[in-house]
């Protein structure tokens, strides 16, 4: 496959990601009044979270990576992971504090990147990323699934939702040497 098509065919599955978090929050919004909306949302969480692999493996698989490529597929994964917690509390099914632990550290790295790129700096996604978004995951399906049986003070994706706060702020972490240079730039 030529540079270009093979491209447009990455950036194309990062952008199914975004397309995909629409019908993935409303299904999860109806989701306590439509019966197997929950199961629907999880089904399609599962493949939008799938092409996040898929983009990965063919990228590295085909050596093609891009500025355009990295942005989009870190935002595409920022996008996907706000929207479904916004929807998941938004129905009673995640807690208020994690959310906001998650998506603000999400705009956070966002934003640094950002001011990293403009100075010509790319920050290529570390494995803490890759286990936070896994981590993630995980406490998102079981939270749009969840099982109706506590274990202790909390539900199962409870548990696992505090478990994913405490990665996603640990993955902020490996990206503050890289950061720390941007920083001191903007402020000279």
């Amino acid at each position: 496959m030529d540079q270009r098509r093979s491209a447009q065919l990455l950036n194309g599955i990062s952008l199914a990601r975004v397309v995909l978090a629409v019908p993935i929050m409303a299904l999860i919004l109806v989701g306590p009044t439509v019966r197997y909306a929950y199961v629907v949302a999880a089904v399609l969480f599962t493949a939008a979270a799938a092409t996040d692999f898929l983009d990965g493996y063919l990228a590295r698989r085909w050596r093609r990576t891009s500025d355009l490529g990295v942005f989009l597929d870190t935002t595409a994964d920022k996008l996907l992971i706000a929207g479904v917690l916004i929807a998941l509390v938004s129905v009673g099914r995640a807690s208020p504090w994690a959310a906001v632990v998650i998506v603000g550290r999400e705009l956070a790295v966002l934003g640094l990147k950002a001011a990293a790129a403009s100075g010509g700096t790319v920050v290529l996604p570390s494995i803490w990323g890759k286990l936070k978004f896994n981590v993630q995951f995980v406490a998102i399906i079981l939270a749009i699934l969840r099982y109706d049986q506590r274990i202790g003070v909390m539900y199962l994706d409870e548990w696992a939702m505090t478990v994913a706060a405490v990665v996603t702020v640990l993955s902020a972490w490996s990206y503050l040497p890289q950061f720390s240079a941007v920083v001191r730039g903007v402020r000279q």
